[in-house]
């Protein structure tokens, strides 16, 4: 029995050496790395490096550190890796380790300096430079760097009294010039943002704070600004995107949490009512457009888009007098809106008002000269205008542009029944009836007919002989005949 337990402990005692082995060797491995390797990492980063293959030479370069953490110029070299990266905080560590290992490293003592002064940290920047000077007196960019520091001071101070004061004009233009010496200053830049806040100016805000979200490792009050901006602007998609980035950072921020809900329920909303208009369901495309009304009142641009939609719409439902108040409304609150302007002189064509139509269509034409939709749909209510200055068939009718086809034969058979010339004594009234009921069966063909019809609601009258090919000639009558010679062609109507 004891025999068995000393074998047993003899055998752990065993595995426990192997291991120790093993991982001695693995941490040999890592950590002692030969100088051969060592210098062929360093050679590898070199070449990637001037080769432009910034992220392969980084990795050759952390191998250089891990195998000699005690050479300074290892750090120095794979700081301005960072740097050709873009990485300029992933830098500062290097810099400063190369100038911790070898304190008279001028060089990584001015990089610092620069870096530190982009950065807006001009006490620090100008410890470096004073430290480059003090050992190098007459270094020129040592020198000019200083000087920078100085005026960037003198900037800061006169942009916050600008901004205290209320001048905000005047501020923006000095932090012109700090953001120029200190590109790399969230806070500067935040500033500015909040000055162009002020003067009205949100799209130059966000400008500003998009790169500011960048420039501090938990920047989430920018992310929420930027969010409120976008939102602000109508462009819920964008204000979504912010918000969430300020979620990545605390899933438990209040105040980015709130806004988020917010916002995601209008931009579905939003979303939702584009759908159901690809799908052509536009009653319920107009619901969902309205409760983005209800979601967002406060916010003139939400509000404006819904009436915007509702207003094509409504003209797509052919429900005129509804959308040419619904439009009325939206141009109102949008007067430079071209598809709100389209849209009405859609439903003014609906209802048979073309003069109106023409009008909407060049007031849209003054905004966007280009648009080829604006162009054409000039040109249509033109040819409508012109085309019922002639005939209308839908007015000979009585019927609107929207009827069907059951609609037009019925009314057609009422007024072909009132007008039938059999039905007037005198040769005068005859003479009138004749030429009614011409028109009259004229309508019917051209409106039953789904070509003639949509060539007609294009501006052209089928039955006009300037638009038949070979020009004039004389009255072609509807169905190859005239009712009014010989022959034994009857009209039968029969009351209902």
């Amino acid at each position: 029995m004891v025999s068995g337990r000393r074998r047993g402990l003899s055998s752990v005692l065993s595995s426990l050496s192997l291991l120790c082995v093993v991982l001695d060797l693995q941490l040999d491995g890592v950590l002692g790395a030969t100088p051969v390797e060592i210098e062929h990492h360093l050679e590898m980063g070199r070449k990637l490096l001037a080769a432009g293959q910034l992220a392969e030479a980084l990795s050759h370069y952390h191998s250089a550190v891990e195998g000699d953490s005690k050479n300074y110029l290892t750090y120095y070299k794979r700081a301005a890796v960072f740097l050709a990266m873009g990485k300029s905080k992933s830098a500062l560590p290097d810099l400063s380790q190369a100038i911790q290992l070898k304190p008279d490293f001028l060089a990584a003592r001015l990089q610092r300096g620069n870096i530190l002064l982009k950065q807006g940290n001009t006490e620090e920047a100008r410890e470096d430079f004073l430290a480059v000077l003090n050992r190098s007196p007459d270094h020129e960019e040592a020198h000019d760097q200083l000087h920078k520091a100085d005026d960037l001071d003198l900037l800061q101070e006169e942009a916050h009294e600008a901004h205290h004061r209320g001048d905000y004009f005047t501020a923006v233009q000095v932090l012109e010039k700090v953001i120029e010496l200190s590109p790399w200053d969230p806070e500067s830049r935040e500033l500015r943002a909040e000055c162009y806040i002020r003067l009205g100016d949100p799209r130059k805000a966000i400008m500003d704070l998009t790169p500011a979200t960048r420039l501090r490792a938990d920047n989430r009050a920018a992310f929420l600004k930027l969010s409120q901006l976008h939102y602000s602007l109508g462009n819920h998609h964008d204000s979504l995107s912010q918000v969430r980035e300020c979620l990545k950072l605390d899933q438990d921020d209040k105040e980015c949490f709130v806004h988020y809900k917010q916002v995601k329920k209008l931009s579905k909303q939003l979303d939702s009512a584009e759908e159901l208009i690809l799908e052509q369901r536009y009653q319920e495309a107009i619901e969902k457009c309205e409760s983005v009304m209800r979601t967002e009142p406060n916010v003139a641009c939400y509000t404006n888009k819904a009436k915007e939609r509702i207003c094509f719409c409504l003209v797509k439902m052919k429900s005129a007098e509804e959308a040419v108040d619904i439009c009325s409304e939206a141009h109102q609150r949008e007067p430079q809106n071209i598809h709100i302007l389209r849209d009405r002189a859609e439903a003014y064509i609906l209802q048979q008002e073309y003069e109106k139509a023409v009008e909407d269509y060049q007031e849209a034409r003054e905004f966007d000269q280009e648009n080829q939709e604006l162009r054409e749909g000039l040109e249509r209510a033109q040819k409508l205008l012109k085309q019922s200055r002639k005939r209308d068939y839908y007015k000979i009718l009585g019927v609107s542009r929207s009827a069907n086809k059951q609609e037009i034969i019925k009314a057609y058979r009422k007024l072909a029944q009132q007008w039938h010339p059999d039905n007037f004594q005198s040769e005068a009234d005859k003479k009138e009836a004749e030429k009614k009921f011409i028109d009259i069966a004229s309508a019917k063909e051209v409106l039953t007919n789904p070509e003639m019809r949509q060539k007609f609601d294009s501006g052209d009258d089928p039955l006009d002989p300037e638009n038949q090919q070979g020009g004039g000639g004389g009255r072609e009558w509807p169905f190859g005949f005239n009712p009014f010679e010989g022959g034994n062609f009857h009209f039968k109507f029969h009351q209902h």
